[in-house]
């Protein structure tokens, strides 16, 4: 039999302030938002799981308690790092006993902006640049703290995120939706001009594509005329390509299978470099590092 859900709770007594425990916990048990995800109502099963200490400090009442657990387990889609946002919001307005028709509409208002502002911030912000930094230590220093470094900082900052977020809006109420929503468009561009411009200094710093071919007699290094041109310009001109065939409808997937059918037929042709440091039997440096399975050009002589 299907719960019809009151407009109205019964007791429309506010409830308390809820401690700082209870939301401090919530912030906690926000982590598993994505745990009972589905394409029937997405996250909302992990939404209520997150936000039930709280809903049982607000409604003493059961029934109240009963028609507050059934509308908040309608669809919900957010940002799972940013859903801590959300959750003040709708503790803010249940501890003030709004109509439960409000509090669904306020619910789904806040959460939607909450998708673009947190990929723009989150993967096209701070992940780039933490990874930049650690992977380069990695690389240096050939060691595994690169690794645990980034994963140390990535979820430190999220977490302070998700704990600012509970507590802010929680004590701001609905004025804090006004400001999601008034800004949310100029944040969005601000945090993905960000984005882009880190990545972009990152394919200038770790690009490594380059051409292995040596053309005339006596040979010319095609890729020292192409570096006195532009350094890096392969690796911008393959961005630039795969940005133009996601434009005009490509999937990610077909991307990198492009990539990799170019990748292993340039390195069968003898196209591109692969710097794997690999010596010949006399310690000599091998041009490119492999050798091609079609040689169709003669590398000049090591020196």
């Amino acid at each position: 039999m299907a719960y019809n859900i009151p407009e109205k709770y019964q007791d429309l007594t506010p409830a308390p302030q809820l401690d700082k425990k209870t939301l401090n916990k919530m912030v906690w048990m926000s982590c598993f938002l994505q745990a009972s995800f589905n394409y029937e109502r997405m996250q909302a099963a992990g939404w209520l799981w997150g936000i039930l200490p709280g809903l049982q400090k607000i409604h003493t009442n059961k029934e109240d308690l009963k028609a507050s657990m059934a509308h908040n387990l309608d669809f919900l889609n957010t940002h799972p790092f940013l859903v801590t946002f959300v959750m003040g919001i709708v503790l803010s307005l249940e501890q003030n006993k709004a109509d439960t028709q409000t509090i669904r509409s306020v619910r789904i208002s806040a959460a939607g902006p909450l998708g673009g502002i947190g990929d723009a911030l989150f993967w096209l912000t701070l992940v780039p640049i933490t990874a930049g930094i650690t992977a380069n230590m990695a690389l240096e220093q050939k060691s595994i703290v690169g690794a645990i470094l980034f994963l140390v900082i990535f979820n430190a900052f999220q977490f302070v995120i998700r704990w600012w977020l509970m507590h802010w809006s929680y004590n701001l109420g609905t004025k804090a939706v006004t400001m999601l929503t008034s800004n949310a468009k100029e944040f969005t561009r601000a945090a993905s001009i960000l984005g882009i411009f880190t990545v972009g200094a990152l394919i200038a710093n770790y690009g490594g594509t380059t051409v292995r071919i040596a053309i005339a007699d006596p040979a010319i290094n095609v890729q020292g005329l192409i570096d006195g041109v532009l350094p890096k310009l392969i690796p911008l001109l393959i961005t630039l390509g795969l940005y133009a065939l996601i434009k005009k409808g490509w999937t990610p997937i077909k991307c990198i299978i492009l990539i990799l059918v170019v990748g292993i037929l340039g390195c069968a042709f003898g196209i591109w470099t692969g710097d794997s440091k690999a010596i010949d039997e006399n310690g000599a440096g091998i041009n490119g590092g492999y050798n091609p399975l079609v040689e169709w050009y003669e590398l000049p002589a090591a020196e």
